[in-house]
């Protein structure tokens, strides 16, 4: 016994070395001008640990977000590598692989805790072979309610085959070598720890209901356990180690992204089943009781995020995309991702919201018919089988919040999305594996043809996983290869990605590529106010301020909110020896905007070369408390 429970932990750490290996190409991959520059190399607030960080990094919603752990992770690389990428590709790479470990564990864990609740095989059905251990004559293949055999093997085949879907496959590159999605990594790692430390005080060490005399202590009442006749009030046991230990798992979860703020309701469905601690409604109460701290803590975290993402204007409102066209986007996006996960092709790191969109069209119309009929199936097939409603109710659970039904940002899906829920039909495809070993092992003849052919099949499938995420890791080297990738798949619909590439130009010294890109944008939508302001700010650097005032002019003139192109304008006038112009825009930039740094330290600089030095020293010190290096240095001087 001692044996097989240290080779699970052997098969973890040989999972994660292989994931690892597979995505140790990152290490060459430089940083992309998306979020990367907001997040690390142009973010005034890693550079330090002192109050003042951890200050920020908790009371700010910075780019638009509220995940402190996320930006000490951040802070704890800069202070390592600086801004030497492979050091930050490192940890992800790091994480991710952790992450595979895990993935083996916890799928062993919850196989334990499906059969604590299944009857031992009765002696009269019980038929011994001397080439294979005891099986279960009577009882197809001996199968708990998983569809496996109690055999250690099989929860091992299932485990390790779950845990290098999770950490081979081509959909949670996205998470891996895009490095600002850190995020995705330490939430997806305190989510699962949060869940393997409930499984030991839910499944073994905390059960819902206190016995009565004659009741075996730690079992709960099932439909297999005769006992619920005597069954006693529950007993919440809120101070029970596994317990609070779960609870800290989840706070550290929710402090890495708010994705986690499901996990009561994945505890709650753990409870249904596996675990089977709710046969009755009052066991339900209870079970929701016991929750109440996780619920709490998801609630908090729910007010802050739109809080968070209201700040950074990141919500859409209902006008940008009525509630019906994003209840039929997300049941579509519930489809796809699954069909991603099978077939992962065409992988795309921003995938457009569209813009016809009808129930009647055969795209949604099937979406709708399968994401109905998959439902029906599961509860229809839950008293007999719980693991597919349980599975299931997993999936859609923990995508529930990216579905876009509070729609953030202009994308319908994102292959980092499925870094969490994926997890579930991973887990299907390797209960199948164990099954079909199963079968194989039960072969009288050609075991060993059948067995072979199986291994070469395994093989095959995970080399090709290797493959596509070796090829989707390139996508990630630069910001040219990048952008290029996403003009390549979507060459009208995702404007930006010019945008974008033409700033990667810009500091490669690539003028002229880079005003062919903002050109492009203007053509393809004539009010893309950002194009001019990029194209303003190109030729001002280049000293032609005429026309750098120019192009800023129809920025501003299409969106009067645009804080960027007014001081951009500002400087362009400063520079032009235009004070007054200048200092009108700069104000203007900090009245739209009282937290802009860029502004501060402009008008301080403008102050500073009229000789105003009080003013100059006051916008210095402001622009330095807002997390301007620059500016604290001329602190001291003026």
């Amino acid at each position: 016994m001692k044996k097989s429970h240290n080779f699970k932990y052997y098969l973890a750490a040989s999972i994660a070395l292989a994931t690892f290996l597979v995505y140790i190409s990152t290490l060459k991959n430089e940083f992309i001008n998306w979020d990367d520059a907001i997040y690390i190399y142009e973010n005034p607030h890693i550079g330090s640990f002192n109050a003042d960080f951890f200050k920020w990094a908790f009371f700010d919603f910075y780019a638009g977000n509220w995940h402190p752990l996320t930006w000490i992770s951040h802070a704890l690389d800069y202070a390592v590598w600086g801004l030497d990428p492979m050091g930050h590709h490192l940890t992800n790479n790091i994480l991710h692989a952790l992450n595979a470990f895990v993935v083996v564990l916890l799928v062993v864990r919850l196989l334990e805790a499906g059969n604590s609740v299944i009857p031992a095989c009765p002696e009269s059905l019980l038929k011994k072979d001397s080439r294979r251990v005891p099986t279960c004559s009577g009882v197809e293949g001996m199968t708990n309610q998983f569809g496996l055999s109690t055999e250690t093997k099989s929860k091992l085949i299932a485990a390790a085959t779950t845990g290098l879907l999770f950490g081979l496959h081509p959909i949670h590159v996205e998470s891996v070598a895009w490095v600002s999605e850190r995020k995705d990594l330490l939430c997806a790692l305190f989510f699962m720890l949060s869940i393997m430390a409930y499984t030991k005080y839910a499944g073994r060490g905390g059960p819902l209901w206190t016995p009565k005399e004659g009741q075996p202590q730690g079992v709960a009442p099932t439909r297999n356990n005769p006992g619920q006749a005597g069954m006693a009030k529950p007993e919440l046991r809120f101070f029970n180690k596994h317990y609070l230990l779960s609870l800290v798992f989840f706070i550290l979860a929710l402090l890495s992204k708010p994705m986690a703020i499901t996990l009561p309701a994945v505890l709650l469905l753990l409870d249904w089943f596996p675990f089977e601690r709710v046969p009755s409604f009052k066991a339900f109460r209870a079970a929701i009781v016991e929750k109440l701290p996780f619920i709490a803590l998801s609630l908090v975290s729910s007010v802050l995020t739109i809080l968070a993402q209201s700040s950074g204007g990141a919500i859409k409102s209902m006008v940008y995309a009525p509630l019906s066209m994003r209840v039929f986007i997300g049941i579509r996006s519930l489809i796809t991702y699954l069909w991603k996960t099978i077939l992962p092709v065409n992988l795309i790191p921003f995938y457009p919201y569209p813009k016809d969109i009808s129930v009647a069209s055969l795209e949604y119309f099937s979406a709708i018919a399968l994401v109905g009929g998959i439902t029906i199936s599961c509860i229809v097939i839950a008293k007999k089988k719980k693991l597919w409603l349980s599975v299931w109710g997993y999936y859609v659970l923990n995508l529930i919040p990216v579905l876009g039904i509070i729609q953030v940002g202009e994308q319908s899906m994102a292959d980092r999305y499925m870094y969490l829920p994926g997890l579930g039909p991973l887990l299907i495809m390797g209960l199948m594996a164990a099954w079909v070993w199963e079968r194989i092992n039960r072969l009288e003849r050609r075991n060993l043809i059948a067995g072979f052919l199986a291994v070469a099949a395994s093989i095959l499938v995970f080399i090709s996983l290797s493959y596509l995420s070796f090829k989707q890791i390139g996508i990630w080297k630069n910001s040219i290869v990048f952008w290029n990738y996403i003009i390549e798949k979507e060459p009208e619909r995702v404007l930006f990605a010019y945008l974008n590439r033409g700033v990667a130009f810009e500091k490669r010294g690539e003028l002229n590529k880079a005003i062919e890109d903002y050109d492009k944008v203007i053509d393809i939508d004539p009010l893309y106010f950002e194009a001019y302001n990029n194209l303003g700010v190109l030729y001002g650097q280049n000293g032609m301020f005429d026309k750098a005032i120019e192009y800023l002019n129809k920025s501003i003139g299409i969106d009067p909110t645009y804080v960027d192109a007014y001081v951009n304008r500002g400087i362009a006038y400063a520079i032009s020896g235009r004070y007054d112009s200048a200092l009108n825009d700069f104000n203007k930039a900090i009245l739209l905007d009282q937290n802009s740094t860029a502004a501060y330290f402009n008008r301080g600089s403008l102050y500073l070369k009229t000789g105003n030095r009080d003013r100059a020293a006051s916008d210095f010190r402001k622009a330095c408390d807002l997390g301007k290096q620059d500016a604290c240095s001329r602190i001291a001087l003026y």
